[in-house]
């Protein structure tokens, strides 16, 4: 799969490389004074100094949880994405949603949770258990009582 490059802004580089390049555990690429990439899990994120533009972010409610309307991540394998949220736990890492299974028995279903990064960005770790389900949609029964004569 080829992968991906997001930038985003962060209030300071600091903070930024603790919470990705230490917490998260993401390789550091290139950077310069206002700017630093990380491979997160084969993807290029880079952070840029931008603290003006570091908002609140709005949630929709999804699954009886408020999830970040701007947020971004990664889909991982399931043992992958077990490990990591205990790793997290285990480090006292503050969840903004703690992890869970979402949509549970539906065609969705997924393992989730949801972070913060210093600068406000929501991170989102994904995963499920059969990979083939990633895009799969819940199917539709066509309804009769409508239906031309």
């Amino acid at each position: 799969m080829p992968a991906f490059h997001l930038a985003f802004p962060v209030r300071d580089l600091v903070s930024t490389r603790a919470f990705y390049g230490g917490l998260l555990q993401c390789r550091e690429g290139r950077s310069a004074d206002l700017w630093v990439d990380f491979d997160l899990h084969g993807h290029q994120i880079s952070a840029h100094v931008k603290p003006e533009a570091c908002h609140p972010v709005g949630v929709n409610e999804v699954d009886g949880d408020g999830v970040p309307v701007r947020h971004f991540g990664i889909v991982l394998e399931w043992e992958s994405w077990h490990a990591l949220a205990e790793r997290l736990r285990a480090a006292g890492t503050p969840f903004r949603i703690a992890p869970k299974i979402r949509f549970r028995g539906e065609v969705g279903e997924q393992a989730t949770f949801f972070l913060d990064d210093p600068s406000g960005n929501a991170l989102e770790f994904k995963s499920f258990r059969d990979p083939a389900r990633l895009f799969a949609r819940a199917e539709k029964h066509e309804s009769t009582e409508h239906a031309p004569r």
